[in-house]
C-alpha cells in the first residue's frame, strides 16, 4: 500500500523573502546614515574650527575698530593735502600718498607683463620635463619663501650700485643720477617680490581653461601665438586681474624692501623723475611709531595714517575688482 506524502506547506510567497532581506539592507543603510549625521554634529571639530573662526574676525574687527577710533578724527581736508611740517608732528601726508600710489602703478606695470609671459611660456611653450622648465618653477617656489627684507637688499647691492651705478658711468660721465635710491629701484624690487603670485594665479586661470577652446583654435589654421593672444588671454584675463589685485595689496603695505631702494625720512616735494626719492606711507608709518622725538605728540598722525593706508589700499583693490568684473562682463556678452 503506497502511502502519499503531502507536499511541503510555505507561508511566503516566492518574491517574499528578497523583498524583506531588500527593505532589511535599506533599514540599515538609513539607521547608519543617521548615526553617521548625528556623530558629526556632536563631533568637536566643526565647533572648534567655528569658534577659531569667530576669533579671527573678532581680532580683525577690534583691530580695525582701534584704527578707525583713533584716526577719524584726524582726517582733515588739510591732513590729506598738505606736507609734513614742524619735525612730523603737524602738517599733512599728501607727499606720502602720492608716493604710494605712483609706486604701486610703477610696480604693477613692471610685474604683470613679466608675470604673464613667464606663465604663458611655461604653460605653453616649455615642456614640462624640460631643465628650463624646472628651473623656472624652483626659482618662483624660491621666491615666494624669501623674507621681505632680502628683496631690499638685493635691490640695494643690484639695481642701485650696478645697474644705476653702470647708468651714471655710460650716460653722465659718472656723476650720480640713477646709482642712488630711487622710486624706479623701489618699484623694481616690489615687482620681483611680487612676480611670484602674478605667474602662480595666472597660470591656475589658464589651466582652467577648457581645452576644447584650444583645440578648436588650432583646428581653424590658427598659430600657438594667435591662440594664446585671441583665446588664451581674453578667458583667463580674470586671474591674471586677480593676480594684480593681490601684488597690489602686499606691495602698498611692504617696507622693508623699499627702506633700502627709495624711500625718503621726509621729503615735502613730489617726485617728478624716475630717479627721485619719495615718500610712501608704510615707511611714514614706520617713522611715526619709530623715529619721531616726541611720540604721544605724533600718535594721532600715526593713527591717521594707518587709516588712510588701508583706505588707499582698499580703493587700489576696489579699482582692480571693478575692472576686472567689467572685462568679466564684456568678454561673457
Amino acid at each position: 500500500m503506497s502511502r502519499t506524502i503531502p507536499p511541503e506547506v510555505t507561508s511566503d510567497e516566492p518574491g517574499e523573502s528578497v523583498v524583506a532581506a531588500h527593505s532589511g539592507d535599506r533599514l540599515a543603510s538609513m539607521l547608519t546614515h543617521r548615526r553617521s549625521r548625528l556623530l558629526r554634529k556632536l563631533s568637536p571639530l566643526p565647533i572648534l574650527t567655528g569658534f577659531l573662526t569667530l576669533c579671527v574676525v573678532a581680532m580683525l574687527v577690534i583691530v580695525l575698530w582701534n584704527i578707525v577710533r583713533g584716526g577719524i578724527g584726524g582726517l582733515t581736508w588739510e591732513f590729506l593735502t598738505a606736507a609734513p611740517t614742524e619735525g612730523m608732528t603737524k602738517g599733512g601726508i599728501f607727499p606720502a600718498i602720492f608716493g604710494t600710489v605712483f609706486l604701486v602703478f610703477l610696480m604693477t606695470i613692471f610685474a604683470i607683463p613679466v608675470g604673464v609671459a613667464t606663465a604663458i611660456f611655461l604653460r605653453y611653450y616649455a615642456r614640462p620635463e624640460s631643465r628650463l622648465a624646472r628651473l623656472v618653477r624652483v626659482a618662483v617656489n624660491n621666491l615666494a619663501g624669501v623674507p621681505s627684507i632680502v628683496f631690499g637688499l638685493f635691490g640695494l647691492g643690484f639695481f642701485i650700485q650696478f645697474v644705476g651705478r653702470g647708468i651714471d658711468r655710460a650716460f653722465y660721465g659718472g656723476h650720480l643720477a640713477f646709482g642712488q635710491p630711487a622710486i624706479i629701484w623701489a618699484s623694481l624690487t616690489l615687482a620681483i617680490l611680487t612676480l611670484p603670485v602674478v605667474i602662480v594665479t595666472t597660470e591656475e586661470a589658464m589651466r582652467a581653461i577648457p581645452r576644447d577652446y584650444i583645440e578648436a583654435s588650432f583646428a581653424l589654421g590658427a598659430t600657438r601665438w594667435q591662440t594664446i593672444r585671441h583665446v588664451v588671454i581674453p578667458n583667463s584675463i580674470t586671474g591674471i586681474l586677480t593676480g594684480g589685485i593681490l601684488a597690489i595689496s602686499r606691495g602698498a603695505g611692504e617696507v622693508a624692501p623699499i627702506m633700502f631702494t627709495g624711500a625718503a625720512y621726509y621729503l615735502p616735494y613730489l617726485p617728478s623723475k624716475l630717479n627721485d626719492q619719495f615718500m610712501e606711507l608704510g615707511y611714514h608709518v614706520y617713522v611715526l611709531s619709530t623715529q619721531s622725538p616726541d611720540v604721544e605728540k605724533t600718535l594721532p598722525l600715526l593713527y591717521s595714517t594707518v587709516l588712510v593706508l588701508l583706505l588707499l589700499t582698499f580703493a587700489l583693490n576696489a579699482l582692480a575688482v571693478v575692472i576686472r568684473m567689467r572685462l568679466r562682463l564684456r568678454h561673457a556678452g
